[in-house]
């Protein structure tokens, strides 16, 4: 059954790769100008987050700041866990140690792992349905320089105003996509990670993890409700409106 108007949510925002909490700075207010409460983590390595990449060896590593963020949350309180690209992998780990603390789990554009392979999975099925994109992508996150600027303008950035990219561009730290630690990791439980409900939001103009792929993660899960948005990769950049729209009325309709 959905909220009313008037409750309040606890949203959860989880950032992708080579990125931080900073990214969802439009979404945020928006959320909180209507009446909700917002907590925007980063990630070990990201953000102002004071690791360094080297420090970060396993995917566990990179995500203790949101397992740290739900093991103190009250046992009475739940929250809406939103997650962007490589977030998603954040957010489902999370729903497997934590089932009880979610009321739902929103995707955007984001990995959606499946409960019969290992969490690698879906990133070996992006490698192989767009190689050219996860070349770059990983080029990317582990440069500054100018052709790795041109590959996020023309795939991630390709909608989002040039002021975000440069903004991005500023605060860029080097990422991980942690394919080796994810290959190892335990598959997701039904019990656990498959009792949390699920909702996507798929980004049609996303030149990155693109809509057939983002279809392919959904039509191999449980999911409750599709939503679409024309935008890019970046969706909370280029279309924050329609996103925070989609965040709030999945909210409404599932939490």
């Amino acid at each position: 059954m959905g909220k009313s108007n008037n409750q309040t949510t606890h949203f959860v925002l989880i950032h992708g790769i080579a990125s931080g909490a900073w990214v969802w700075y439009k979404v945020k207010t928006m959320l909180e100008e209507a009446g909700h409460s917002v907590t925007a983590l980063d990630m070990s390595a990201s953000g102002v987050n004071t690791k360094t990449l080297e420090e970060i060896v396993t995917f566990d590593q990179y995500n203790e700041p949101l397992i740290d963020f739900m093991a103190n949350l009250p046992e009475n309180e739940k929250v809406v866990l939103v997650g962007h690209s490589l977030g998603g992998f954040n957010l489902s780990f999370a729903m497997e140690k934590f089932p009880e603390k979610i009321s739902l789990a929103v995707f955007v554009t984001a990995f959606l792992p499946d409960m019969v392979h290992p969490p690698s999975y879906m990133l070996e099925k992006f490698m192989q349905i767009n190689p050219a994109a996860a070349d770059g992508l990983q080029g990317a996150v582990s440069s500054t320089d100018q052709n790795e600027t041109s590959f996020m303008r023309a795939t991630a950035f390709n909608l989002t105003p040039t002021e975000d990219l440069n903004l991005q561009k500023l605060l860029t730290r080097p990422g991980s996509m942690f394919l080796k630690s994810l290959s190892k990791a335990n598959k997701f439980t039904n019990k656990r990670f498959g009792s949390v409900l699920k909702d996507y939001v798929v980004c049609t103009e996303d030149l990155l993890i693109i809509p057939s792929l983002q279809r392919f993660m959904i039509e191999h899960n449980k999911v409750k409700e599709v939503m679409e948005i024309p935008s890019d990769h970046m969706a909370m950049l280029s279309k924050p409106k329609e996103l925070t729209k989609c965040i709030l009325e999945l909210a409404r309709k599932h939490a």
